[in-house]
């Protein structure tokens, strides 16, 4: 087991209702506060007009700030660093999915440090020193931005989707209300599951170290979301079972299935060029590129894809590249059953062959970055994953 810190100083504030306490709790860190949504399904559910009218009962003045995209962007963050300094926010509330987290996040760092270009901060050019405090009322279980210390933007000028990993991203606290996700789409909350699944999985697959307790944890996160991710695609109306998946998206994604082994995220970064460059949903970009990634590197890593395979799938083969095999080709399969694309051609975003360089240049900065921590991955590694996916 490898050396580890774990610090989750986000107060978790769980259940039906529970979006009534905002104004309580947000009042421990500030008085003025932006509230951070996307594209108004806040609005029509009538959740934006609940949380304003408990931050009102508060004492907490309030502004409201729209318009946070699925692939949120450093524009949309700019304009609300300027929306937060007119009014003179001292806190940010995102009311959302991960979208809306991440926006407020960005809006927070760019607040906090007006003199400094908000980019600049992001890609670490500029140290990030201070923040002003975030908190989340969250709508969608996916992103797990609620608990954890990263963020991603899109600068749409470069055609990059960068993260930031820092404690300044951790929120104070979130609301949580699974109710909320009964409102959702099926395809959204599918893209959602997936990336439950995703954030544990990089997490799980890195090789040479023994890690019982994590690997337990992370394998009873996984099956539980498999099972109730199911459910919830086909009912979102089942509460038990979306509040499994919510609760399922705020562990897998705050650093607590990484103790005593660490991450990886290869999976990710060749995701965020998708996303970046077609507008991708980043579940489905996930998705349509996991089975390419499983399929080249299972080999370097038996063991591990085949512990995988019978304890999140109960594959009893006993040859570990045999089970290996089968743990990808049953979640690929569960992709498909709830409606992810599990080929760059399922995306139907015109990615072609003549793309696929330029994509492994994105990912990998230019190939000056490897990817995985199982094998590294130089661009052309990388070109090799993103086509064996096309189809």
């Amino acid at each position: 087991m490898d050396n580890f810190r774990f610090h989750i100083p986000t107060e978790v504030i769980f259940g039906r209702g529970v979006e009534d306490e905002v104004g309580a709790v947000a009042a421990k860190y500030g008085t003025r506060a932006l509230l951070v949504y996307g594209q108004g399904s806040v609005v029509r559910s009538g959740l934006l007009d609940r949380v304003k009218a408990s931050l009102e009962k508060a004492a907490i003045a309030v502004e409201a700030f729209g318009g946070a995209q699925p692939n949120p962007t450093l524009t949309h963050a700019e304009e609300g660093v300027q929306k937060a300094l007119s009014f003179g926010a001292d806190i940010i509330i995102a009311v959302g999915g991960g979208s809306a987290i991440d926006t407020a996040k960005g809006i927070a760092h760019g607040a906090a440090n007006p003199e400094h270009p908000l980019w600049s901060l992001w890609t670490k050019q500029v140290p990030l020193t201070k923040s002003l405090p975030v908190g989340a009322v969250l709508t969608m279980p996916a992103a797990g931005s609620e608990m954890s210390d990263s963020a991603v933007l899109t600068n749409t000028d470069l055609g990059r989707k960068a993260g930031i990993n820092t404690p300044f991203n951790r929120c104070r606290f979130a609301v949580m209300n699974p109710a909320y996700g009964a409102t959702l789409p099926p395809y959204q909350l599918a893209a959602g599951v997936t990336d439950i699944m995703m954030h544990t999985m990089e997490r799980y697959f890195i090789p040479d170290a023994r890690c019982d307790l994590t690997d337990e944890i992370a394998e009873g996160l996984l099956r539980t979301v498999i099972k109730n991710g199911a459910t919830v695609v086909a009912d979102p109306s089942d509460y038990d079972a979306m509040a499994e998946i919510f609760w399922a998206s705020s562990l897998s994604h705050n650093n607590l299935t990484e103790c005593g082994r660490g991450k990886d995220f290869s999976v990710h970064k060749l995701g965020h060029p998708l996303s970046a460059r077609f507008g991708v949903t980043h579940g489905a970009s996930l998705a349509a590129v996991w089975g390419a990634w499983a399929e080249e590197l299972y080999r370097d890593c038996p063991a591990r894809f085949a512990r995988y395979a019978r304890s999140v799938w109960g594959v009893d083969e006993a040859d570990d590249l045999s089970a290996a095999k089968e743990g990808i080709e049953k979640t690929v399969g569960f992709f498909r059953s709830i409606g992810m694309p599990v080929t760059l051609g399922e995306l139907n975003v015109g990615v072609t062959a003549d793309d696929l360089r330029q994509l492994s240049l994105d990912a990998t900065m230019n190939d000056t970055l490897r990817l995985s921590r199982i094998r590294p991955l130089d661009a052309a590694a990388t070109e090799k994953i993103y086509r064996r996916a096309l189809s």
